[in-house]
């Protein structure tokens, strides 16, 4: 099959037009099937799906590994087509706990190193530090992946949730493809600043949590008990009265999802994708139903009234609670601009 594409910023790679994020196939949504994180895998390609986003902190090499097995065990002709983007730069420790970000030049290319022996792979097609290092300038964390570039080990630099300053000094720095940020109809933060920016410089989104950790996906529950290894169990819009508010959101959306035919995911993903050409949504399906489900928004067409509609239902800053718990928050240079 051959889904739409789009480009990733005027200097990257030509992709499918929605993406598939790898996270949740290993960790922080609690036990996963590896066996149909595969299959969902050896799915999305098979669908027509080129863009593969993944982190070597994701269950500390787990994620990369099950990405590079399922690449491996793909016919060649889907593995050719297959695009890996990986983030880096976050460090655990053997408990798991979060414990810094180290961007120095040499730690990239440490970093770099040991994702392309865990994904079996002679190329990182993007590749882009999870989080700024406040200790190193975006400077020469760019300037590091753009001698791996030279040296053949990547093709493009990204970016990943920084704010509009630092997406400039990146940009003056090497050619970057894209920056990837959440965005949804419960994140709608990039729209004051950075979405302004990265249209300017021409630098494409890959836009992460379209269905807001599934909270938006018309499948979560008022009644839902999340597991102890799930973080949403510590994330502010899952909690007590903002989850009852936030799941309040998503019923004025199934009103408009059942008058088009489509599920509230569907309308969901299909919203991001109608703010523009430069935005490629990734999804975090972890089954062959919900990629199905999720494939499914691509035929769902969003005129002037539905775009109104969905605006009316759910208006900007109407989520309640933060996207991440205060501490994370913190950490965010996408968000210094609220704190």
């Amino acid at each position: 099959m051959t889904l739409r594409t789009r480009n990733l910023g005027t200097t990257g790679p030509r992709v499918s037009a929605l993406g598939l994020g790898c996270m949740g196939m290993s960790a922080l949504y609690g036990d996963a099937d590896r066996a149909e994180s595969v299959a969902t895998v050896h799915a999305a390609l098979e669908a027509g799906v080129t863009l593969l986003d993944t982190g070597d902190f994701y269950a500390m090499g787990h994620n990369e590994m099950l990405v590079g097995e399922a690449l491996r065990t793909a016919p060649p002709a889907r593995r050719e087509q297959a695009l890996v983007s990986v983030k880096f730069g976050a460090l655990r420790d053997p408990a798991g706990n979060w414990i810094g970000f180290d961007g120095r030049p040499a730690a990239v290319r440490n970093f770099a190193a040991y994702s392309l022996q865990r994904l079996g792979v002679d190329h990182i097609d993007v590749y882009r530090i999870a989080r700024l290092d406040p200790e190193v300038p975006i400077e020469e964390t760019v300037g590091a992946i753009a001698e791996l570039i030279e040296k053949g080990y990547v093709r493009h630099v990204g970016l990943s949730e920084v704010g509009a300053e630092t997406v400039r000094r990146a940009a003056a720095t090497a050619p970057v493809a894209d920056l990837q940020i959440e965005y949804s109809l419960l994140s709608r933060g990039i729209e004051q600043d950075i979405l302004p920016t990265t249209r300017e410089l021409g630098i494409g989104i890959t836009a992460y949590g379209v269905l807001s950790r599934g909270l938006i996906s018309g499948h979560f529950s008022r009644d839902r008990r999340l597991a102890a290894n799930d973080f949403r169990a510590h994330s502010p819009r899952f909690q007590g009265d903002n989850l009852r508010h936030n799941l309040d959101l998503v019923d004025a959306l199934r009103a408009i999802a059942e008058r088009k035919g489509a599920t509230v995911a569907q309308i969901a993903i299909a919203w991001v994708l109608s703010r523009g050409e430069d935005i490629v949504p990734l999804i975090g399906a972890r089954t062959r139903e919900r990629l199905t489900e999720s494939l499914g928004a691509l035929d769902v067409t969003l005129d002037a009234a539905d775009l109104a509609a969905v605006e009316e239902a759910v208006p900007a800053d109407a989520a309640a609670g933060e996207r991440y718990p205060a501490a994370q928050m913190a950490l965010l240079d996408s968000e210094r601009r609220t704190l």
